[in-house]
């Protein structure tokens, strides 16, 4: 089977889905003891989990996603991009490309690709660290692989 992925907002697939998400989420943090109380806990048949558990998955969780790809958008401040490098350097990330464009009104525009194969951490909480950095405005994940 040819594997193809989509990144699609959660706002317009079924429910089910994200209780696919839940089951899986009970199960690996062990909230759940198997499959029948995962199933129960939110609510999805254990067909219906049998039926998508090998197709869904959050971007973090797809495997071999040890390199990606974000853009930020930053304020146009002195100190701003040291900070987002020494924070990714401090959860053992390795940037391998970064790209700059001009600051216009303030906001620059960054591209950066980093290997995350030594660091801990799922992706959606990486992103999360580096959206908390003070003048980061926007931080969106463009690819995995």
């Amino acid at each position: 089977m040819d594997k193809k992925f989509f990144i699609v907002h959660k706002k317009i697939l079924p429910e089910v889905f994200e209780k696919v998400l839940e089951a899986k989420e009970l199960l690996r943090t062990g909230k759940a003891r198997g499959i029948t109380e995962a199933t129960q806990k939110t609510g999805i048949s254990r067909s219906t989990f049998y039926k998508y558990k090998e197709y869904v998955s959050l971007p973090s969780q797809l495997e071999g996603g040890q390199k990606a790809t974000v853009t930020l958008l930053l304020d146009h401040m002195p100190g701003v991009l040291s900070k987002l490098l020494n924070e990714i350097a401090d959860m053992k990330i390795n940037v391998l490309t970064i790209n700059q464009d001009i600051p216009i009104n303030g906001i620059a525009n960054v591209s950066m690709t980093f290997d995350r194969s030594k660091c801990q951490l799922p992706m959606d909480e990486i992103l999360g660290h580096l959206r908390n950095i003070n003048g980061t405005n926007k931080v969106s994940l463009v690819a995995m692989e």
